[in-house]
């Protein structure tokens, strides 16, 4: 089951946006850059078609379904190009080509610790996927206590002059990953939230990562010796 996001700018929004951050006086980088855009909304659509064909694959077949449910998201134009600014890249649509890979995301819930090598293990055997970056931050947390799979996998996008490898993010994590991702983004990005707090509960947020860590560890044990019997 995949969710859209809410947040998913549409073409008008894009151009506004465009507008006020790069002008319109370069009519060729703009439209370079809806075209790039595209691109990359079509190889995230492609990658939610095998997730949901997977998804009831995993469920006709198997007695057990990894996969707890499924967000995809583009990134917004603003956003894009403060992540261009903060890595200090040139505001073009070949930079982003070679540098950013994250414009379009999908993000799997898992129920599991061991269902997102499962989850990783089907899509990247896949013929026409391929896997360009891998950050495993499940085994090796951020200092955060942050902890996630994140793949960038390509996929061809056929295009009127063939097809063209494009990359979209795909995280995965378990149910309780995400609810502490989802709590610690709102501590680290809800503007108005005392740094007194920030720093307090930031605290708490990295410690309860290791306990969740563990009390998803032991349920995982408990589900695979049921499985057994």
């Amino acid at each position: 089951m995949i969710l859209q996001r809410s947040n998913v700018p549409n073409l008008d929004q894009i151009s506004t946006e465009l507008s006020r951050l790069i002008g319109t006086a370069n009519t060729t980088e703009f439209r370079q850059f809806f075209v790039y855009y595209q691109q990359c909304q079509a190889a995230s659509n492609e990658f939610g078609t095998k997730l949901d064909n997977l998804d009831t694959e995993f469920q006709l077949r198997t007695n057990h379904n990894p996969i707890h449910h499924m967000e995809t998201r583009m990134k917004e134009p603003r956003s894009l190009f403060n992540k261009m600014a903060k890595k200090e890249l040139p505001r073009s649509v070949a930079s982003m080509k070679n540098h950013i890979f994250d414009i379009a995301g999908i993000r799997v819930i898992t129920n599991y610790l061991d269902d997102i090598q499962t989850v990783e293990t089907a899509l990247t055997n896949q013929t026409d996927v391929k896997l360009l970056k891998r950050k495993d931050y499940i085994n090796h947390p951020k200092p955060s206590g942050y902890r996630s799979l994140h793949l960038v996998l390509s996929v061809p996008v056929f295009q009127i002059d063939g097809p063209v490898e494009t990359p979209v993010e795909i995280q995965l994590r378990t149910v309780g990953m995400d609810m502490w991702a989802s709590l610690e983004h709102k501590l680290r990005y809800k503007t108005n939230v005392d740094q007194d707090k920030v720093a307090q509960y930031g605290d708490q947020l990295r410690g309860y990562s290791s306990e969740l860590n563990q009390i998803e560890t032991n349920l995982q044990m408990i589900f695979k010796d049921l499985q057994d019997d």
